[in-house]
């Protein structure tokens, strides 16, 4: 994995960037939300499975994905997003993160990962946040690859290097795209990679397992269920409560989950069923899942 500045050179496979303002970075910049919204259909068409969705997340499910990065000890916080896209969670991101934090992002797709790194706002405020966007899957990060027998840390037995550890996951995967095995290694890397008590923020749409039985046969929708079986399970051991966004196209139901062996105590005094904006949410654009039941619906990229 190679490390460069941004703006300077090509973004290839595995690349972590640091995402900084400087004059060669400026250089073809645009301004947020410059043209995502047909930039994510483009590669909606084109590669569906990874993209997971059709239209960037609207700002309620936006500010839901966030709450852990605002609710927030009283020291600084290590983030990291999966799953980028064009940036829509990511700027809400470092709009609440604090001088001192560390963001990481990981995004695949090297078309969002250009996106992201022409974003003015997301280099305005990349070096006092030590922003950083790695363009691989989140497997491919080092360290993260599978521990070895009997080691229960961040390790990747293969190359004995350790794995950063993060206060906050924020992740935009597609789950129900993807088979159950390859769920089920996200989701224990997830735990692997987050500190003692970190949280984990991800969605679901609602409504639309009958709708991927009808139009995907029999083979997929049982691979759907089983997904979805294997979230709720998750859900059902870790989770903190889910908050159901009806101002999403289409609406969609928000996750929060903890990971086990600590707390965060500014987390635990969120005040229960708190919405983003709301009076009494804590922090500006604070939310908190009211504990409604798990997803039924397709989780799908917050982009």
């Amino acid at each position: 994995m190679t490390t460069h500045q941004l703006g300077r050179g090509p973004v290839s496979h595995t690349d972590t960037t640091e995402i900084a303002d400087t004059p060669t970075a400026r250089a073809g910049r645009r301004g947020p939300d410059g043209g995502d919204g047909w930039l994510f259909l483009s590669e909606a068409l084109r590669t569906f499975r990874l993209t997971g969705a059709v239209a960037p997340s609207g700002v309620d499910l936006v500010n839901a994905l966030a709450v852990p990065a605002t609710s927030r000890p009283d020291r600084p916080l290590s983030v990291l997003e999966v799953g980028a896209g064009t940036g829509v969670v990511t700027r809400r991101l470092v709009r609440v993160l604090r001088a001192g934090d560390r963001l990481h992002v990981v995004e695949p797709n090297p078309r969002f990962a250009q996106r992201l790194r022409t974003d003015e706002e997301l280099a305005r405020r990349g070096t006092e946040l030590g922003l950083r966007l790695s363009t691989c899957r989140v497997q491919e990060l080092p360290g993260c690859g599978p521990p070895p027998a009997g080691d229960g840390g961040c390790g990747d037995g293969r190359s004995g290097t350790a794995a950063e550890r993060y206060d906050v996951i924020v992740s935009g995967l597609p789950f129900t795209n993807f088979e159950p095995a390859e769920v089920r290694r996200i989701l224990d890397l997830y735990l692997r990679l987050l500190v003692p008590g970190g949280e984990l923020t991800y969605f679901g749409y609602l409504g639309t397992s009958a709708a991927r039985l009808l139009t995907s046969g029999p083979r997929q929708g049982a691979r759907h269920r089983a997904v979805v079986r294997l979230l709720r399970r998750f859900e059902e051991e870790y989770g903190l409560g889910s908050r159901v966004v009806w101002r999403n196209v289409p609406p969609a139901r928000a996750h929060l989950l903890r990971a086990p062996g600590g707390s965060r105590s500014a987390t635990d005094a969120r005040p229960a069923g708190a919405a983003a904006g709301e009076p009494g949410a804590g922090q500006p654009g604070a939310a908190v899942a009211s504990a409604d039941g798990p997803a039924g619906g397709v989780a799908a990229s917050a982009r």
